[in-house]
Formats: structure tokens, C-alpha cells, sequence
């Protein structure tokens, strides 16, 4: 039987964001924007998402002498990608 796909991380931009933070520790929100390409609205609508289920958090500070957010993976966040990929990987097995 195959697993579930995660519905939260369907949507392209948040696979991709999630993708992202597994490669740094956390990343600043504007990083984040320029390379997935969205608004700040957008891309503030998938971090609220993703922080709903627990799979990222937020924080905010100073850097360079501006506000600034910075997101990261969590623990969880790390766990429900993998078994999201596991699905797709096993949803695509068959592929010719």
C-alpha cells in the first residue's frame, strides 16, 4: 500500500520552500521570496500554513540593521517531508 500524500505539502510552493529549508538552518523571508518567486503576501500565507502544522517556525529579529523574519524547519516538518517524498517516490515507481 502507498502512503498518504501530505495535503499540506501539495502545493508546488510549499514542497519547494520545505526542499529549501532542509539545506540550512533557517533562511530569511526575503531569501525565501526572491527564490521561490512569490509576493511577500504568498509566501506569508504558506510559512502561516506550514507553522499551523507544526512543520516550520518563525522568528523575528534584526539583521544589518533591519527587521527581519527568519523560518526554519522543524523536527516534525523534517519527518512529514520525507514520508511526503517517500510517497511520491512510490506514486511515480511504476513510470515508464
Amino acid at each position: 500500500m502507498t502512503p498518504d500524500l501530505d495535503p499540506i505539502l501539495q502545493a508546488p510552493a510549499r514542497l519547494k520552500l520545505m526542499t529549501m529549508l532542509t539545506a540550512v538552518s533557517e533562511a530569511e523571508f526575503v531569501t525565501l521570496r526572491e527564490h521561490l518567486a512569490v509576493s511577500d503576501s504568498v509566501l506569508s500565507k504558506h510559512v502561516s500554513a506550514l507553522a499551523a502544522e507544526g512543520y516550520v517556525r518563525s522568528r523575528k529579529g534584526v539583521h544589518a540593521g533591519r527587521r527581519t523574519t527568519w523560518i526554519s524547519l522543524t523536527p516534525s516538518g523534517r519527518d512529514a517531508l520525507k514520508a511526503h517524498v517517500t510517497a511520491l517516490r512510490e506514486l511515480i515507481a511504476d513510470v515508464e
